[in-house]
């Protein structure tokens, strides 16, 4: 496992080129894997909570800065860039509505993986979640009414982010808990939760692998409108990555909490607003290929960022709080 530690990007890198490569190869596998994606993405969840000391010790309640940072790069910053943006792609307004359906809503799954592999305040990252979920929740209904009119608002299910985080946050987190909690008084279900955490970056590459060949079709039988959007995206990790930065110098905050500040303004909670986008007049043309398309770059965003936020945002000298 020290191997695949050490060489992650490299082997999350592979995962997406094997599920592109699957996905297309073999066009049986995409109903299996679209049907897995969900389990898939718990799994993962539980193995990173199970990682992050729930039952004992100090919390992780994010403090006020650190809010502060979330709030401002979710709720302000993020909705002006792709309104900005989302300008490239406003001549259809499929294309248009979808990119912003995505991009207006902030990640609170794989995020808390990312974050925590690049060294980000990972428990922090997770308190803060529910705040993430409820935002998301209340403005992304009114960004859309204000940016691309009534009707794509209007058809927003409210009930599609609740289920989603039941099963990919609450779930996850009450088995990790309810792991921890017995780990305290069983050996054997401490070393399950010891060999658990080794299996990350395995869990981690099936993840890719899965949502990738699930999707890739979609795009690919777009590709003329993917290649409109594809540097929408680009340039939406990039300057959110910037203005993350920026905002952790700003504010002052240690290296945990500025990496996972930074990764929570990248990355968009794609494979929540999916069912959403597919709900939308014409859902199920462009508007759920743009969701799609955004998925497929962040992930190759993402891998690249586990390796960048770390530059750009270092350990100061005089110490740091830990990364939980």
């Amino acid at each position: 496992m020290t191997w695949l530690e050490r060489n992650q990007v490299a082997c999350y890198l592979v995962a997406l080129a094997v599920g592109a490569a699957a996905g297309l190869a073999v066009p049986a596998l995409r109903g299996p894997a679209a049907s897995s994606t969900t389990p898939v993405l718990a799994v993962l969840l539980y193995l990173t909570f199970l990682g992050i000391p729930l039952v004992g010790g100090r919390r992780g309640s994010p403090d006020p800065r650190f809010l502060l940072a979330l709030v401002s790069l979710n709720a302000v910053a993020a909705p002006l860039v792709a309104f900005g943006l989302t300008r490239l792609v406003a001549f259809d307004a499929s294309l248009e509505i979808g990119a912003l359906l995505v991009l207006l809503a902030p990640c609170v799954d794989y995020v808390v993986v990312f974050a925590g592999l690049a060294g980000g305040a990972s428990r922090r990252l997770l308190a803060a979640t529910p705040l993430l979920m409820l935002g998301q929740v209340l403005l992304v209904p009114v960004y859309l009414r204000l940016f691309a009119g009534a009707e794509a608002a209007g058809a927003i299910e409210i009930r599609t982010f609740l289920e989603a985080f039941v099963w990919l946050i609450v779930v996850p987190f009450a088995l990790a808990w309810l792991t921890q909690i017995v780990a305290r008084r069983s050996r054997r279900a401490r070393r399950f939760a010891g060999a658990a955490g080794t299996a990350m970056v395995p869990v981690m590459m099936v993840t890719l692998a899965v949502v990738v060949c699930s999707q890739i079709d979609a795009v690919v039988g777009r590709a003329a409108e993917v290649a409109w959007l594809a540097p929408v995206y680009i340039l939406f990790a990039a300057a959110m990555t910037a203005i993350g930065v920026a905002a952790t110098r700003l504010l002052r905050l240690e290296a945990p909490e500025g990496r996972a500040a930074t990764f929570s303004g990248v990355t968009r909670n794609s494979l929540v607003v999916l069912p959403l986008a597919l709900a939308l007049p014409g859902g199920q043309g462009l508007a759920a290929v743009a969701v799609v398309a955004q998925t497929l770059v962040e992930l190759i965003v993402m891998v690249v960022l586990v390796a960048a936020v770390p530059r750009l945002v270092p350990l100061r000298s005089r110490g740091s709080r830990s990364a939980g």
